[in-house]
C-alpha cells in the first residue's frame, strides 16, 4: 500500500458499515498521509443490516436516512469522502449499469489502491457481488475504448479486506497492516454505527489478534509495542518490485 501523500485510496463497500469494520484503519492511515480516501457504498445495508431499526417500526426511507447519517459520520471520523449508490441490499443485484457507475468512479478518482470484499462469502452474497463488480469495473476502466469520461485507468493493486468469518470464506491473509497509531479513530468510527453495536468489540478483539500475528511475522528487531493493532488483507494481483523484502 502507498506510503506517500500522493495516493488515492478507493474502497468499494457493499453496505454502509462494511468499510468501517474491515478497513477503517487502512482508510485512516491513508488520510493521515495526506492521501485522498473515498468510500463507495453500493447500498445502505437497509434491509439486511438494520435489524434494530426495523424492530422499532421504522420505514425503509427512514432506515436509509439513519444508515446514511451513521456512515457519513464514520467516514468523516476516518478522514474519508463517502458516496452512496443506493443499489439496494439483500440482495445486492449485479448489473451492467452499476458496473458502469463504478467505472466512472475509477476514471474520476484514478485510485492507486483499491480495497473491497472477498470473492467468497457463504453468509452474505452481497459481499462477493460487490467484489465482482469492483473488479469488473477496474478492468473496464483500463480499456481505452470504454465509453466513459476520463483517462484509462492504470493498474492499481486490489486488496480484499477481512470478512466476518474468514475461515468460511477461504481468507488467508498475506498482508498485515499496522493500524496501532490510528486505531482510536477506527474505534470512534465504529461507534458511529449503533445499528451494529455488536460489532464494536468483535473488531476491536480482531485487531488485537491480527496485531499479535503482525508482531510475530515482523520479528523482534522492530520493537513493536505489546498493544500493536492490525488489519489483515489478501492481495489479488502480484506485487511488482525491484527488490524482495
Amino acid at each position: 500500500m502507498s506510503t506517500s501523500g500522493n495516493g488515492s485510496l478507493l474502497v468499494v463497500s457493499a453496505h454502509a458499515g462494511d468499510f468501517v469494520w474491515r478497513a477503517g484503519g487502512a482508510i485512516a492511515l491513508a488520510a493521515e498521509r495526506g492521501e485522498r480516501a473515498t468510500v463507495v457504498c453500493l447500498s445502505f445495508g437497509e434491509r439486511g443490516e438494520s435489524a434494530k431499526a426495523w424492530r422499532e417500526g421504522r420505514t425503509l426511507d427512514e432506515i436509509k436516512a439513519i444508515r446514511r447519517e451513521e456512515a457519513e459520520k464514520a467516514a468523516g471520523t476516518l478522514g474519508a469522502e463517502i458516496r452512496f449508490l443506493d443499489a439496494g441490499d439483500y440482495p445486492l443485484v449485479e448489473s451492467q449499469e452499476l458496473v458502469d457507475r463504478l467505472v466512472r468512479v475509477y476514471r474520476e478518482l484514478a485510485p492507486t489502491v483499491v480495497l473491497t470484499h472477498t470473492l467468497a462469502d457463504p453468509y452474505n452474497g452481497d459481499h462477493p457481488a460487490a467484489a465482482r463488480m469492483a473488479l469488473q469495473a477496474r478492468v473496464l476502466a483500463q480499456a481505452i475504448g470504454y465509453d466513459a469520461p476520463g483517462e484509462p485507468l492504470g493498474a492499481p493493486p486490489v486488496f480484499f479486506f477481512e470478512p466476518h468469518q474468514p475461515e468460511q470464506c477461504d481468507f488467508r491473509p498475506d498482508v498485515l497492516l499496522d493500524i496501532s497509531g490510528v486505531f482510536d479513530r477506527k474505534r470512534k468510527a465504529m461507534e458511529c454505527l449503533p445499528a451494529q453495536q455488536h460489532m464494536w468489540d468483535y473488531y476491536t478483539d480482531l485487531a488485537k489478534r491480527r496485531g499479535v500475528q503482525l508482531k510475530r511475522n515482523a520479528g523482534p528487531n522492530l520493537g513493536l509495542p505489546h498493544n500493536t493493532m492490525a488489519e489483515a488483507f489478501v492481495r489479488l494481483y502480484p506485487q511488482v518490485t525491484g527488490e524482495l523484502t
